[in-house]
């Protein structure tokens, strides 16, 4: 399964001005996700904002129980 459609089976919503870009929306805190060339770059906002990069090499069930678990 490709990035892209896993990031919108989570229910984040890609940007149309930048692909690359998504917004991921849920109850306590928001996050942009950037698909970048070598990792997942996520910045959470809710009372920070906290930024986080994922390398590729990680599995895809650990950076999604990360991003779930939020900042």
């Amino acid at each position: 399964m490709s990035i892209e459609r896993w990031l919108a089976e989570l229910g984040a919503e890609q940007s149309a001005e930048d692909l690359s870009r998504w917004n991921w929306e849920m109850p306590e805190w928001s996050a942009e996700i950037k698909i970048d060339q070598e990792e997942l770059i996520v910045i959470w906002r809710c009372d920070v904002e906290r930024r986080c990069a994922f390398p590729y090499g990680l599995s895809r069930q650990d950076v999604e129980a990360a991003l779930i678990q939020g900042p």
